[in-house]
Formats: structure tokens, sequence, C-alpha cells
């Protein structure tokens, strides 16, 4: 018979770490029905156990979840880990929310998410955190444009090279900002960031870039301009917006593909290769 859920052992240190007293009443799986697991307590808290993975990765989304909670950003709140275990385990409050990507164009929203990755660049790094160039770092995106080249993505990597070293300021970085790892009410108002594993320490203007691309590949060319606005009202710096463009259209698969379900998994199967691929590469070409 096959597990399709934590095991006993598990969901017993679940209970003895968030409520000694309490029963579970449900457990559900939040990516593809599997870890991290949504699971329900009699004490009428939600909990939210990740399972296994990387140690590394989950190391790096306990030292961000405590950094972005002494800043006071919404991230979920740690209730405890178990690194050591095989598998590593790591218990968060769950925040109220959706992570489901609207259809429709919504440029508050889209601001709204601009200001978040304004407030994260603001905070001063705690010591320790690991160092943070490119989203989503646990990728070797460069590798995959060599195995799957494109002419657009060749170019934009060359014009990124030829801009040079980063020079400017250094701040807290999500490091794989997209609406998938943010949490949202009906009315839009933001709850919760998610997925705090790319995170660390790296140039401000990363989480921007991330952010408008993002926008940029659910809602078409133009959405990227709200997430800038919001971004300077929340007090963001000015930044080299198209450095951080590219940095972020080359943190893409050249073709797209696990992006693809990884949209739809957050309610845009409309979202296909295609689409995307058309609108990474209008985005980049923007950016050149």
């Amino acid at each position: 018979m096959v597990r399709t859920g934590p095991s006993g052992a598990q969901l017993r240190w679940v209970v003895a770490t968030a409520a000694p007293e309490a029963t579970v009443l449900a457990v559900v799986g939040l990516r593809d029905r599997s870890s991290p697991w949504r699971v329900s307590l009699s004490d009428g808290r939600d909990v939210v156990l990740r399972v296994g993975g990387d140690v590394g990765l989950l190391r790096a989304e306990l030292a961000g979840l405590r950094a972005a909670g002494a800043a006071g950003l919404p991230a979920p709140r740690v209730l405890g880990s178990a690194l050591d275990r095989t598998p590593a385990l790591l218990l968060t409050l769950a925040l109220p929310g959706t992570s489901v990507i609207p259809t429709v164009r919504d440029d508050a929203r889209l601001a709204a998410l601009g200001a978040a990755a304004a407030r994260v660049a603001a905070v001063a790094p705690p010591p320790g955190l690991d160092r943070v160039d490119s989203p989503i770092g646990g990728v070797d995106f460069a590798a995959l444009r060599t195995a799957f080249p494109r002419p657009l993505l060749t170019e934009a990597e060359a014009a990124l090279a030829a801009r040079g070293a980063h020079e400017g300021p250094l701040g807290f970085v999500h490091g794989d900002l997209w609406h998938g790892n943010t949490l949202w009410t009906p009315d839009g108002t933001l709850t919760g960031l998610l997925d705090w594993d790319c995170s660390g320490t790296g140039p401000v203007g990363l989480d921007l870039g991330s952010a408008r691309l993002d926008a940029v590949l659910c809602h078409g060319p133009g959405a990227e301009e709200p997430v800038l606005a919001g971004w300077s009202a929340a007090g963001g710096p000015d930044v080299d917006v198209a450095r951080w463009d590219l940095v972020a259209g080359l943190a893409t698969p050249p073709t797209m593909d696990w992006f693809v379900d990884a949209i739809a998994g957050q309610g845009r199967p409309d979202l296909g290769a295609a689409l995307l691929i058309e609108r990474r590469d209008e985005f980049l070409r923007a950016a050149l």
C-alpha cells in the first residue's frame, strides 16, 4: 500500500510540538496532494508540515522564516523543526488566504506584490544567511540554456554580463517571489509570503524583477508596471530595473515546462508553454 500522507510518528510529533492536548482532524496535501501538508487540529488551528526534501533548503527556509518573522513580514510563524530527523520536519502555523492566481488582472493586487518586495528588501538581513544572486538559486538555469539553447536567452545572458558585476546595496531577499508563494483574502489583501527556501542576503531589486516577470507571465505585457509602482510607493529604492528584469527572465527554464505545471497548480491551466514563452521573451526584449 502506498502511503499518501505523513506517518503516524510524524503526526504525533506535530501534535506534541503544536498542541499536546489536541488531536488531528484532517490532513491535506498542498502541492500535488503531497508535502507540505496542512494539518487541522482539534484546538481550532491549522498548521503546515513540511516533510523531507533537501535539508539545506529546509535550513534556508527556517532561517528565512525566522528573519522574516523578526522583521514583521507576513510570513508563517515557526512552531518547531526537526532537521536532524530522517526525513527532516518543519512545522509552521497556517495563514489565512489563497494562492490561486486571478484570471483577471488586478492592478491593486500587483501593486501590493511590489510593495511586499520593497518591504522584504528594506530588512537588514541577519548574519549567517546564504548569499543569493539570482532567483530559485537551487536550479542551474545556465546549464538548461546550454542544453536547450534559444537565441534570445543567449542575447539576454550576454547583455547581463556586459553590465558587469552588481555593485549596489544588499538586503534581505525572498528569492522566489511569485503569486504561488503568496496568500490573499478575497478582497485582495496580502496575508502571507510563503516558501522561503530560496531566501538569503542578496541585491536589492532581485525580488522586484521576479515579481514583475510573474505579473507579465500571469497577465501579459504591461502588468509589470503596477508592480514597480507599488515598489516605489512603499519606499523601494531606485534600482536598475532592466538588470533585474534580465536576471528574472534568465531564471526560467528555456521551454517553460515546469513553470507551466506550477502555474496550473495555482489555478491557471490556461497559461500553456507557448504563451508563457511568448510573454517571457517579450519581457526580456523590453529589458534589452
